[in-house]
């Protein structure tokens, strides 16, 4: 049995849906498939839950500032279950409301898998098939695993939401967005925790920052060894031991997190039958309008190479639907000056190129400027790490190609700023504006 509709999307993630809902209010007939939750990996296994996770961190630690101040109060252990169930909670809410969207929007969805048998048709699970003239593929990524001995005794970053007790000691392996961010959390809220990467924390983000990064989170007691090139993992009476080529055995712990990075959920499509490109991580190529080597066929967010950020998806998937069915030809996203902010303790933000990217494209043009200062509530409490920021300029005229931002708040600031950025800031405009008294957001404008 074959359906016809205008659109298929392939993946209920945060980019399928805002794909769907987007063609939908343009009169598009839409077909969403996705065999599990509805919100993909941010709802359940990504942003959401670990931002909920990032905020207990947060008063985790106001508890104690609260205490170095003056209050009469104890800090005192999370209830890690009763938060796991109030996480929960908040997310079937989310699921809640996507399934009452879908069904306003009139968008049928397809509670199945689906691979391509054609270039406009998708075979379900149970046989029967559907058919489009577009098909997006918005299937996402998973956590990579790795073929080490002992591998199976680790974690993956989707099972620490499922865990029902905090660990005592953590390792964890990698040294990106997801090994930095859980290490400061799990430290917070009370775990012995070290990170064991290759190399520097955060590739990719400005080197400077980075290492200021890593010096706070030395100071806040969370082990960095760099370097590491971990061969296998055991586990003994004392816990998890680690054999490290280059240090030998480590450990014990309690529980291992790999954070080696991510893999696109291409393998079951059966893209090769119709000619969709793939890169040799199994990633769909995709053109700067989303369109795939094969016409009709398109694809958004993790799935493809492009940034892995949930709001890249979601931008991404409504202007490809603005332009097949909201009559704007020439819709696509605009992947310059894209805005990203690791969830770390403290949170660390950019919007633009680092400074290692900017000379490298600029030479001797680029000039820097750096604050690097106590925020208030630090002082106020005793503890002295600083803060850092820093502009990156090009030119006589000092035009903003990188801002960059460690420290409280930043994650909340540094959206206004990229705004400005996009719209093509300079130093001049940051100089001549008024700053906010006491903050830690007028270092930006008042850098000499």
């Amino acid at each position: 049995m074959s359906t016809s509709h205008d659109l298929i999307v392939l993946g209920a993630g945060s980019g399928g849906l805002a794909t769907a809902f987007r063609a939908a209010q343009h009169g598009a007939r839409v077909a969403l498939l996705e065999p599990a939750a509805l919100g993909g990996t941010c709802v359940h296994r990504g942003c959401v839950p670990k931002k909920a996770l990032w905020f207990a961190a947060q008063w985790a630690q106001a508890q104690q500032f609260a205490v170095d101040v003056g209050f009469a109060s104890t800090p005192g252990p999370i209830d890690w279950e009763r938060f796991r169930q109030v996480r929960l909670h908040y997310i079937d809410a989310i699921d809640r409301r996507y399934a009452q969207r879908l069904q306003e929007a009139q968008i049928q969805l397809v509670q199945q898998a689906g691979r391509f048998v054609a270039a406009d048709a998708i075979e379900l699970t149970d046989g029967s098939r559907l058919q489009a003239s577009h098909i997006v593929i918005a299937t996402g990524a998973r956590p990579r695993t790795l073929p080490l001995p002992g591998f199976g005794l680790g974690m993956v970053s989707d099972d620490v939401f499922a865990l029902h007790e905090l660990p005592r000691r953590v390792a964890i392996v990698g040294g990106g967005y997801v090994a930095t961010e859980f290490a400061g959390l799990l430290q917070a809220l009370g775990s012995e925790v070290e990170v064991l990467a290759h190399e520097r924390l955060l590739e990719g983000f400005d080197a400077e920052l980075a290492q200021a990064l890593h010096e706070l989170m030395q100071a806040q007691g969370i082990r960095i060894s760099l370097r590491s090139a971990i061969r296998s993992a055991r586990r003994t009476d004392e816990g998890i031991l680690l054999d490290d080529a280059v240090a030998g055995s480590r450990g014990p712990y309690d529980a291992l997190l790999w954070a080696v990075g991510r893999v696109p959920n291409t393998e079951a499509l059966a893209l090769d039958a119709i000619g969709v490109d793939t890169d040799q991580q199994g990633h769909v190529v995709v053109d700067a309008r989303q369109d795939t080597s094969t016409a009709g066929i398109h694809a958004i967010g993790d799935v493809t190479a492009r940034k892995a950020l949930t709001p890249v998806a979601v931008a991404a998937g409504r202007r490809l639907a603005d332009r097949l069915f909201g009559g704007e030809p020439q819709a696509q996203l605009d992947y310059e000056n894209i805005p990203s902010v690791v969830f770390s303790k403290p949170p660390l933000g950019m919007v633009g190129l680092t400074e290692e990217a900017a000379r490298e494209q600029y030479g001797e043009a680029v000039v820097v400027h750096c604050s690097r200062f106590t925020p208030m509530q630090w002082a106020l409490t005793g503890w002295h790490g600083q803060s850092l920021m820093k502009l990156v300029c090009v030119g006589s005229d000092e035009r903003v190609v990188g801002i960059h931002a460690l420290g409280p708040g930043v994650d909340e600031m540094l959206q206004g700023f990229a705004v400005a950025l996009k719209l093509g800031l300079h130093k001049r405009d940051l100089d001549a504006t008024v700053a906010i008294h006491p903050s830690s957001a007028e270092e930006l404008v008042l850098m000499g």
